[in-house]
């Protein structure tokens, strides 16, 4: 094997070596927030609560999209009223809308929310006993009564859940965002070999140009006609190379 196959191959293995980690360190909480709506909030500061509805899903089904997307470090038994992923910084609960049981809640819980906020004993029938522990330092956290989004009414945390703000959205910003799009149309007086349009608002436009002509030079064009090059003779060695 040539000497250029090994140098490329150690360029894409360092390539991927950089790629793998950026990807494993982006939060599950990224992609609940470009998929869905946020609902509501609830703390601060590393202390946060954020449920997000998907509308017309199950809650196996919403799980199973989240899993796919990274896989937590535990999974709760799969139900059609109330599951837990466990990843690295987070706990999410996925569980029936109790306005609307077409609907799923997808509740993020920081871990530090968790802790202060959560009863352990109800965690219990879902997460293994050595999740539990790490999560709650063996005992020393998981005295709270609250137990989901669903119940906050009931079983309530230590702060209130409230619409979100401006604030809270630029934080979470929901899918329903309004955006908008702009279509750059081709330039009538641009000729066949036009192959778009510049962006902004100049309006100019790209060619590709075939001549090699002084004219061309002047407007700026992209791509040129490589010069033909000559034999070069060395001397003394009577052999003809060609240019590179």
């Amino acid at each position: 094997m040539s000497k250029k196959w090994w140098l490329h191959s150690i360029k894409i293995l360092l390539l991927i070596s950089f790629i793998v980690p950026m990807l494993a360190a982006c939060a599950i909480s990224d992609t609940v927030k470009e998929q869905y709506p946020l609902e509501s909030v609830n703390g601060s500061g590393n202390q946060t609560s954020y449920v997000y509805r998907a509308a017309d899903q199950t809650v196996p089904e919403v799980a199973k999209q989240l899993v796919d997307k990274k896989k937590p470090e535990q999974q709760s038994a799969e139900s059609t009223e109330r599951m837990f992923l466990v990843y690295n910084d987070e706990v999410i609960q996925i569980q029936q809308a109790p306005d609307d049981p077409a609907d799923t809640l997808i509740e993020i819980d920081s871990k530090e929310y968790v802790r202060n906020n959560y009863s352990s004993s109800f965690l219990q029938g879902y997460l293994l006993a050595s999740v539990l522990n790490d999560l709650f330092d063996h005992g020393r956290y998981g005295k709270g009564t609250y137990r989901g989004y669903s119940s906050k009414d009931t079983y309530k945390p230590k702060t209130t859940y409230h619409a979100p703000t401006a604030q809270d959205l630029k934080k979470a910003p929901p899918v329903t965002v309004n955006r908008t799009g702009t279509i750059f149309k081709r330039s009538k007086n641009a000729d066949s070999s036009a192959v778009g349009s510049g962006s902004g608002s100049s309006g100019s436009t790209g060619k590709v140009v075939t001549g090699g002509s002084s004219s061309s030079k002047k407007s700026g064009s992209v791509f040129t006609k490589p010069k033909k090059s000559t034999p070069k003779i060395r001397k003394g060695s009577g052999r003809i190379s060609r240019r590179r």
